[in-house]
């Protein structure tokens, strides 16, 4: 019979774990000071009692305080010597909450043991700089054989060693998937032959935790057990070291997929020190930073400058009399390690041959793709270098509409036709969605009735949006490429780099993606079932196909992705410092030496030094400790959630928008409205993270804000800017964007609570206050802001004279030459300027006005114009119902810039003729052929 343990209420098995220590404490030291017979102390330590009882699973997981000594402490309180406990009770809690047995294993001895021992103060500092890990250890051992191999570890350590290790010994596989998930001190997993499936304990977790888990496990011999248990750890965090220690038959599963999995096989007990070893090397290649390694001993080594950059080594602010403050402010260590130089031990960014090309390696690895590249100028550079690299003049790219203003501009330098596909909108809160799959299926069989699908070369999406909309990456390059099998994909994830951190996210990423379907194609069973449906599907019933899950032919499909990194917005690094991903089958054959040419176009050739160590920085920190942080960060985004919802103050005046009111219900296979409940945890987020069409990052937490008459600028500016000193960036009409990262802690949690409700209780007092016309007035902006918001406009269309040519005459295609427009733009006598009011007389007189410029309102930040594009009556409505101050390409004492009547007819004719002639080329082609 099991023991279970929920853990169903609690949003986290670590805030659990801290709150069940404090809850202890505090009821050991109150069981201490009552007398024997008083009255509660039978229910004090009835209270105790059950408090360790639901740690004794959990604390299982763990190196600290370990088993022997929590076993201690419980028998403390059965022999009912509850001073004693007490003391180590505070002492665990202490350490766990300060994290001091990271450096201090004397943290839970005796003073009769620390009397035997004896330290120097060299040892001291070495061990307080040593990081700490733990090692999974799975295996069936008895007490005293655990015991015996944590003493054998320890007696193992010295000063110089790099880190230092402690070790969790678990009997099962559940056990070990469990570990895997909940302890984030684990950075290596050992495993050894002959242990059960089961565990002693269920956590109601568990279930949840095995997503997808085949149950025949337990019909497996226990041999076998090993090598699954690797694969599944290593889907779960592929970032730990994992090894296998076998009594038989090491030399075969090190031929076969094991050897894939374990960094090493050992056999038996034969190599315990290599064993040793090797931890501490794995651990010490993903420690390791090549660059910022290099960047460091290079500011440490004298050197005479006589080259640019007078500012390096601190010469030209040290020796001035009036700039000294600089150094004060950031430091010296700033100065010393600026330099122009790329030898020396340093490297080139647009050559790399030393730490930079190591460097970009470990983030390849860290990230799951087959190359990496550092950028110091934004993603905006990165996204136009990718799309520079993969199109032409005259190819077509499927662009998300609403994507970032760098991919307009990436499409007006190379010349590639736009073709723009349309997000749901969301017009309730001012803001769209994402693109669905069908939309995107239509686009491209258009496409290919029209005879035009081998121009197309790319789709360009989003993933996550701003507003935290999550494609299911997958489903879109599968259905993709069963139309067009040399698709190329480029996702902006921008946004988004901090998901191949956890296993709920990474499932959603472009790299990890890709690797999973280029796998899937080589494989037998694949193309088994890909005969099997194909014979089902007829290619010329366009609805059959768009209602559909369509399927690549393994023989044709080609796995080209590329995606593009902010690492600056949500991990660790300097401002501008973006990563771009390639996993692209045809990189060496069709794309590298474009791509090179790309990246040299538009990379400086003085790289800040102090961007890149950081980005090398910042992958250290994935691998070592991103699965932690990103848990956390979306606990303190449920966290925070779950405050304001149930707040009584605080759900009159805001709601965070949850994922029903982001997705619609169509693109919800699953039915989640929510991703956290009391009764089911997590089990909703996991499902729907494996099922929906789209989901809704969590940790981008949307408030509506229109119940408060204020619109989402004012609320930003006014309120938390100026007043609060709270910063964010992303608003739309009646809500504002709070992004959770992992640099987010519980206390800035908690000062936004705070904050939110001394601007509910001020709404209240100045509602209280006002006549019964000033409530009036502010009824209506309430109502103006939560009920009449301006329909969104969708793309209407490139003019005639900007349209993409069309090869049959009978049809025409959603492309269009977004470059030509651009540029023609700035010819003055093209062009004029017209008003709101003049251009809906005119569009209502029947004259089509063609935009000559990019017209963007912040919010929402993206282009409702671009060159090219009809100015439709839906987007004149929507301009005039904006109430923000910001919109880039329009002026409001002139208007629109738009292409005059001439203008249009001379292009449109000239590219009639032309076209006319491509056409007869094509039909002659045809019948040559």
């Amino acid at each position: 019979m099991k023991n279970t343990y929920s853990l169903s209420q609690h949003r986290s098995v670590w805030e659990i774990r801290s709150d069940s220590w404090i809850n202890l404490v505090e009821d050991i030291g109150y069981l201490t000071d009552l007398a024997v017979d008083h009255v509660e102390r039978a229910k004090a330590l009835t209270r105790v009692k059950l408090t360790l009882d639901f740690l004794l699973p959990i604390e299982s997981y763990w190196a600290f305080p370990s088993k022997r000594v929590f076993n201690e402490l419980c028998q403390n309180i059965e022999r009912e010597e509850f001073s004693t406990a007490r003391v180590l009770a505070r002492r665990i809690h202490r350490a766990l909450s300060a994290g001091s047995y990271r450096h201090d294993h004397t943290v839970l001895q005796s003073e009769r043991e620390l009397s035997c021992q004896i330290e120097t103060t060299s040892d001291q500092q070495a061990r307080l700089s040593q990081p700490y890990f733990e090692v999974l250890i799975v295996d069936e051992m008895s007490a005293a054989e655990e015991d015996a191999l944590r003493r054998r570890v320890i007696s193992k350590r010295n000063a110089d060693d790099p880190f230092i290790f402690d070790i969790v010994v678990v009997p099962s596989f559940e056990d070990a998937l469990i570990a895997t998930l909940i302890n984030f001190n684990l950075q290596a997993v050992v495993i050894r032959h002959g242990f059960p499936y089961r565990s002693v304990n269920h956590l109601d977790i568990l279930d949840r935790l095995m997503i997808d888990l085949d149950r025949d496990i337990e019909s497996l011999p226990e041999i076998e057990r090993g090598t699954l248990l690797g694969s599944r750890i290593a889907q779960l965090r592929p970032e730990l070291d994992l090894y296998l220690v076998n009594d038989a038959g090491v030399e075969n599963i090190a031929s076969q997929a094991g050897g894939e999995v374990f960094k090493r096989i050992f056999f038996g007990e034969e190599d315990h020190i290599e064993l040793y070893n090797a931890i501490m090397k794995g651990v010490g290649e993903r420690y390791r930073t090549p660059f910022f390694n290099a960047l460091r001993d290079y500011s440490k080594q004298p050197t005479g400058m006589f080259h640019a950059l007078p500012l390096a080594r601190g010469k030209a602010i040290l020796n001035s009399h009036w700039i000294s403050d600089l150094a004060q402010f950031y430091g010296m260590n700033l100065f010393m390690a600026e330099t122009s130089a790329t030898s020396g031990g340093l490297d080139s960014l647009l050559e790399p041959i030393g730490p930079l090309k190591h460097a970009q390696e470990y983030a390849a690895r860290a990230f799951g793709a087959k190359r990496t590249f550092f950028a110091t100028n934004g993603t905006s550079t990165c996204n136009k270098i990718v799309v520079q690299s993969l199109v032409r003049e005259g190819d077509i790219v499927l662009v998300d509409r609403n994507c970032h203003k760098s991919h307009h501009y990436g499409l007006v330098l190379t010349g590639a036709n736009a073709a723009y596909l349309d997000s749901y909108p969301l017009n309730e809160y001012s803001m769209y969605g994402a693109v669905p799959i069908r939309h995107i299926k239509q686009m491209l069989l258009d496409f290919k009735r029209a005879g035009k699908l081998d121009q197309v070369k790319l789709l360009l999406l989003t993933n996550c949006t701003f507003d935290g909309v999550v494609y299911d990456v997958e489903r879109v390059m599968m259905e993709c490429l069963a139309i067009k099998p040399d698709l190329i994909f480029l996702w902006d994830e921008a946004w988004f780099a901090f998901a191949s951190c956890h296993p709920i996210y990474r499932q959603r990423t472009a790299m990890a993606n890709a690797a999973k379907l280029a796998e899937r194609f080589k494989s037998d069973t694949y193309a088994a079932q890909y005969e099997q449906w194909q014979q089902t599907i007829d290619w010329d019933n366009d609805e059959q196909l768009l209602d559909t899950r369509l399927m690549p032919d393994p023989s044709k499909a080609r796995v080209r992705v590329y995606s593009t990194h902010s690492t600056h917005k949500t991990l660790t690094a300097l401002r501008q410092g973006s990563m771009i991903h390639i996993w692209d089958q045809d990189f060496k054959e069709k794309s590298e030496e474009a791509f090179i040419e790309a990246y040299m176009t538009h990379t400086s050739t003085s790289a800040n030094y102090q961007i890149l160590a950081s980005l090398d920085v910042g992958r250290r920190q994935v691998e070592m400790e991103g699965y932690q942080l990103v848990q956390r960060q979306l606990e303190l985004a449920m966290s925070l959630r779950e405050q304001v919802m149930h707040h009584p103050l605080l759900k009159r005046h805001f709601h965070f928008l949850r994922v029903g009111n982001i997705i619609p219900e169509a693109y919800r296979e699953s039915g989640v409205n929510s991703y956290f409940d009391e009764g089911k945890g997590w089990a909703n987020l996991e499902k729907a993270w494996s099922m929906d069409e789209f989901v809704m990052d969590p940790t981008r937490a949307t408030l509506m804000i229109g119940m408060v008459g204020m619109d989402g600028d004012t609320f930003k500016n006014t309120e938390l800017m100026n007043k609060y000193g709270i910063q964010i960036n992303k608003t739309s009409r009646n809500t504002v964007l709070f992004i959770i990262n992992i640099g987010t802690t519980r206390s800035a949690i908690a000062y936004l609570i705070e904050v939110l409700i001394k601007i509910a209780r001020d709404v209240d007092r100045r509602v209280a206050d006002m006549s019964s016309a000033e409530r009036r007035i502010h009824q209506k902006r309430v109502n103006s802001l939560t009920q009449e918001q301006p329909p969104l406009p969708d793309f209407s269309a490139f003019h005639a004279a900007f349209q993409g040519q069309r090869l049959d005459p009978a049809i025409q295609t959603r492309d269009g030459n977004i470059r030509q427009a651009f540029f023609l733009s700035y010819e003055d006598t093209s062009c004029e300027y017209i008003d709101i009011a003049d251009a809906a007389a005119a569009i209502a007189a029947g004259r089509e006005l063609v935009s000559a410029l990019f017209v963007i309102p912040y919010p929402p930040g993206f282009p409702i114009l671009v060159p090219g594009q009809v100015i439709s009556a839906e987007i004149l409505q929507f301009m005039a119902a904006l109430d923000v101050k910001e919109i880039h390409g329009f002026r409001p004492e002139l208007g629109f810039r738009v292409f005059t009547q001439d203008t249009l007819n001379r292009v449109q004719q000239a590219k009639e003729t032309y076209e006319s002639l491509q056409q007869y080329q094509h039909i002659h082609h045809l019948r040559a052929g």
